[in-house]
């Protein structure tokens, strides 16, 4: 029986402008869907209405052309996507999984981060009967079990969410949806089969893999996380650093190739590899 076609996605979120550090998850990305011949599908991650803006949206859908990213289907923006989120809502409302939670942001950050650096929400809201509701944060009650698979580009893992996070919050009080929620809710209604993404994620993966089985979906996507470009030692790159930015390489005078070979020599030999066992 032939598998199924693989399907991943690019998925900014428009709060900057495109960086070269995305340049470098798009190689992986469009790298394995190549090999694969699979699809990449572009997925603008806006759930931050107070950051994300429709002049930098414009911006990366421009950039990835002009470096030859060419996605397939119609652009998916998780602004347009309230009622497939709360319907995914109703459907864990109706196992008894959602309660609203009044801690607050100051309130949260008392609590002692663990030996991972990640604070675990001590359940402080679970048994008050609080509706999920505005004004409130709206959290999903995690089983207590381990979440083992093999990552694609970091092997064989073992995470146990609910000791790691404690009840996932999946929106805010200020009625954002949370990153976890959106973005697994996004990957099993498009049926994303393989999620590539910067290691720094990589800690969210068991927790999307459970959220995912809570919400119905029978086989999780795959993962590969690979290493981020970093600034320094400690600091990744991000949005602010305008040395890093494809809008200012192009203005600059960089050709679209001499951005790619700049973004592979950044990546260096994990990249090499990942093409190389991907054939590209």
């Amino acid at each position: 029986m032939a598998s199924a076609p693989m399907v991943t996605r690019f998925a900014p979120a428009p709060t900057g402008f495109l960086h070269l550090g995305h340049v470098v998850n798009a190689l992986y990305v469009w790298t394995a869907a190549a090999r694969a011949g699979g699809e990449v599908r572009l997925r603008l991650e806006d759930h931050d209405r107070q950051r994300s803006r429709p002049e930098y949206d414009e911006a990366l859908r421009e950039d990835l052309a002009w470096l030859g990213f060419e996605p397939h289907g119609p652009v998916v923006r998780q602004h347009e996507r309230e009622a497939i989120y709360r319907e995914a809502v109703a459907q864990l409302q109706r196992n008894g999984r959602v309660y609203g939670c009044r801690c607050t942001r100051a309130e949260l950050e008392q609590v002692p981060a663990g030996p991972d650096g990640e604070r675990r929400y001590p359940g402080t809201c679970r048994s008050q009967g609080l509706p999920a509701m505005d004004g409130l944060g709206w959290r999903v009650i995690l089983d207590d079990t381990e979440e083992a698979f093999v990552d694609g580009l970091c092997g064989p893992q073992v995470q146990w969410p609910a000791r790691q996070c404690g009840d996932l919050l999946i929106r805010d009080r200020l009625g954002n949806w949370t990153y976890q929620f959106a973005v697994t809710v996004d990957d099993t209604q498009q049926q994303i089969s393989d999620v590539i993404r910067g290691i720094d994620l990589l800690a969210s993966a068991g927790r999307q893999r459970q959220l995912a089985r809570l919400l119905g979906r029978s086989v999780p996507p795959r993962f590969a996380h690979h290493p981020l470009v970093m600034k320094s030692d400690t600091k990744k790159l991000s949005k602010s650093d305008g040395d890093t930015g494809v809008r200012d390489l192009r203005a600059a005078g960089w050709t679209a190739g001499e951005v790619l070979s700049h973004a592979r020599a950044l990546a260096g030999p994990a990249l090499e590899r990942w093409s190389s066992a991907t054939g590209a």
